[in-house]
């Protein structure tokens, strides 16, 4: 049990009056940074770095983690109303959430987003404060061959749940992987795939197909209806707040998308991304209903979001207690530490107990901060969707294309992002789903990495993928995912009487 009195240090040097000022600047930057598309936690924290040179850095420290879990609370937001994910980890909250927004109930999408976020964020840092140093320990245990078996399994989940066939969805993962391959081999140092395109050697950004294909789609599929004339302006129906009913079917997919997200955010690889995925998969596969999910359920927008936010708690896990950071927006706070002349790890504890303290104590506050934020916004960010679509298309496409080119200021970007739009657009016409690709392309790096290094550690021996219970567990996991759906079809097929013809 960790010592009571620590716990009460570090809330009186986060309710100091400059630690609540620059943890509240944190939050509301980071709310930013999530609402615009085409930056993320990872690049906001990178800007802010510079700016808390000669500060305290119990209060540098804090006000980048406001930043950091103000960027995850709010890049739902975009993905709501106007279907463009600015993070990998948005993308299954867009998947309903938009659909939501179509339907009349964005107040509510947004709402459960904010309810979500706020309890996934408050469990995840009580729990951080109980268990990092057993839970970092239990994270130890996933070498390669566990990540490659856990981010197979998180594939196979996502390709075979959203969407109406597997086979569309696996066709969407193969292209997503493909894709993934372009650039640079991290083993060789060889080029893949660019024909010759230097601009091409760093990989195609996320962002870039993201955009292409979920807001530059979503936008030709709304020019084809206003073409013919059946395109409207949304209308908000009800209030701009959770009914009964919506609250009844949100708090246990919330209760369970934080679990997820925080015990998937100590395992290093992935983090949220995955979090988000297994998260929406779990609703999807347990629900009654789960040929409605994609239509605008709001139980696949409160367990993402949930998992979404928890993830973070769980990534600080590993970074206090052993120094290990699992993502690159973690890798830059611990840069920000070592700055800082701080080293995490077990004797961070000992040694510098007002600074982690205090850390943990503002992720409290910040989290009841945001929640206060954000509440009063959810009426002007849906009257958004009251724009009519003459204006609200053009304005989507200008976002888009401002958040692209402001990676690289590339025009090919640019470029690439209108042929993924295309192409995106021709998915949504044969019904092919689009998660599957986008996050295919996320975590095939990290797959392919995973895979050559077990085969390394190995000697070429692929039995190293099934050496240990937690690699078999999540393989045969990702098979059953493969294969459930069509057994369950082949056996429905079966049961079903056969028509006696009449006489």
């Amino acid at each position: 049990m960790l010592p009571y009195e620590h716990i009460l240090n570090g809330f009186a040097v986060a309710f100091q009056f400059h630690n609540l000022g620059f943890a509240l600047l944190g939050c509301i930057l980071g709310t930013l940074v999530g609402v615009l598309p085409g930056l993320g936690p990872a690049a906001g924290m990178a800007l802010l770095l510079p700016l808390t040179f000669g500060m305290d850095p119990t209060t540098a420290l804090i006000m980048l983690a406001g930043m950091y879990y103000g960027a995850m609370y709010g890049g739902s937001t975009t993905s709501i109303l106007i279907n463009t994910p600015g993070e990998a980890s948005s993308v299954m909250t867009a998947i309903d959430g938009y659909q939501m927004a179509k339907n009349g109930r964005a107040g509510a999408a947004l709402a459960v987003s904010a309810i979500a976020s706020v309890i996934a964020g408050t469990f995840s840092v009580i729990a951080l404060t109980l268990m990092a140093v057993p839970l970092a320990r239990f994270g130890l245990k996933f070498g390669p061959a566990e990540h490659f078996a856990i981010l197979i399994f998180s594939m196979a989940a996502v390709s075979s749940l959203t969407g109406k066939s597997v086979a569309r969805g696996l066709f969407s993962m193969v292209i997503g992987l493909m894709i993934a391959t372009i650039g640079i081999d991290l083993q060789s140092g060889m080029p893949r795939f660019t024909g010759g395109n230097l601009e091409l050697q760093d990989g195609i950004s996320f962002l870039v197909a993201a955009v292409g294909f979920f807001a530059i789609a979503e936008v030709l599929v709304n020019i084809e209806e206003h073409l013919r004339g059946n395109s409207t302006v949304l209308a908000i129906k009800g209030r701009l707040w959770l009914t009964a009913e919506e609250w009844r079917r949100s708090y246990m997919p919330i209760i369970r998308g934080t679990l997820i997200g925080f015990f998937k955010g100590v395992i290093p690889g992935g983090g949220a991304t995955i979090s988000t995925m297994l998260s929406y998969s779990l609703e999807r596969s347990i629900h009654k209903e789960k040929e409605k999910f994609g239509t605008g359920m709001i139980e696949g927008v409160a367990g993402p979001e949930a998992a979404n936010n928890a993830a973070v708690g769980g990534h600080m896990v590993p970074l206090l207690a052993l120094g290990i950071p699992t993502g690159t927006t973690t890798a830059i706070l611990l840069g920000a530490f070592i700055i800082f002349g701080i080293q995490p790890g077990p004797l961070l504890f000992t040694r510098n107990p007002d600074v982690v303290w205090g850390l943990i104590g503002s992720m409290y506050i910040g989290n009841l901060m945001l929640f206060v934020l954000n509440l009063p916004l959810i009426a002007l960010f849906v009257r958004v969707l009251h724009t009519p679509t003459g204006i609200l298309l053009p304005l989507i496409l200008v976002i888009a294309s401002i958040g692209v080119y402001s990676i690289d200021n590339s025009a090919q970007d640019l470029l690439l992002t209108w042929c993924f739009g295309i192409a995106g657009y021709v998915f949504k016409k044969c019904d092919i789903p689009i998660a599957p690709l986008i996050l295919a392309m996320v975590l095939g790096g990290k797959m392919e990495q995973s895979f050559r290094q077990s085969m390394t550690l190995s000697g070429g021996d692929p039995t190293i993928l099934v050496s240990s219970w937690i690699a078999i567990l999540f393989l045969v996991l990702a098979t059953a995912m493969v294969l459930g759906p069509i057994v369950l079809r082949l056996l429905r097929r079966r049961r079903k009487p056969q028509e006696i013809p009449a006489q």
